[in-house]
């Protein structure tokens, strides 16, 4: 049987990882029985499609960096506790719908440790959505001006992980502030939010500074949460100090 019309037809039928691997064995492992074809075929078509959704997983997150927990430096000492990082990595705080609450001076590497998880939790195939809060301000202001907030809110509600980037970072209108409690509200007890922020957690309720709003907001993200607080000086400048060339004599 010709290999050419098959291969066609498994493009057709959308099976690129199987067609791809069945034009790779016609010219390679001849030794190889239809059953060992065939299983590699099906192996190589489940990787297909892995790497695929892994791609669609982070299109939809827009991660601001590419930032992997493998590459994460521990070696710095930052205050990151190795069992509460261990529990975090294995993602069974997605599973458990519970938060984690990054906080710590700017530049100490509270965004690339969210990345991280987050990237780790795209690789687990959960959705994640991010947002800096100034965006997200924007954003939600955009979608009301269209009579579209709901449907997007919808959006955000249905993300397995949530990562919100620079809380505290600038004051929040009295809208925002019920956005962010309908969107806390929403997600409580079903999925799970990343928040990072250089203001510690108990600064929180004045930076939010309604204390009714402030308690409900607080109430949902708190009390069920992993708190990492980063120390240490910033590691862009213990980056920039390490790639700096050696001084010459």
């Amino acid at each position: 049987m010709l290999i050419e019309p098959m291969i066609q037809q498994l493009q057709a039928l959308k099976l690129h990882g199987m067609a791809e691997s069945l034009q790779r064995l016609s010219t390679e492992h001849a030794e190889m029985d239809f059953p060992a074809r065939l299983s590699l075929m099906i192996e190589h078509e489940a990787a297909a499609r892995q790497a695929q959704r892994m791609g669609q997983r982070l299109r939809w997150a827009k991660l601001p960096q590419s930032a992997c927990l493998e590459d994460l430096d521990t070696r710095t000492p930052r205050g990151i506790d190795p069992a509460t990082l261990a529990q975090l990595k294995t993602m069974r705080f997605i599973d458990e719908r519970l938060n984690v609450l990054i906080c710590g001076a700017c530049g100490v590497g509270k965004s690339y440790l969210a990345s991280a998880l987050a990237h780790a939790a795209c690789r687990a195939d959960h959705s994640v959505r991010f947002f800096r809060l100034p965006r997200l301000s924007e954003e939600l202001a955009r979608y009301a001006a269209q009579q579209k907030r709901s449907a997007f809110l919808r959006q955000i509600a249905k993300a397995d992980l949530l990562l919100i980037d620079d809380f505290g970072l600038t004051p929040l209108s009295d809208q925002t502030k019920r956005d962010l409690l309908e969107i806390l509200d929403d997600r409580y007890d079903r999925k799970s939010t990343i928040i990072t922020s250089q203001l510690p957690v108990d600064q929180w309720h004045a930076y939010l500074d309604e204390p009714t709003l402030a308690d409900a907001i607080l109430d949902r993200l708190v009390h069920n949460s992993y708190r990492l607080n980063l120390k240490g000086g910033s590691m862009r400048k213990h980056k920039a100090l390490k790639n700096e060339p050696a001084a010459r004599d």
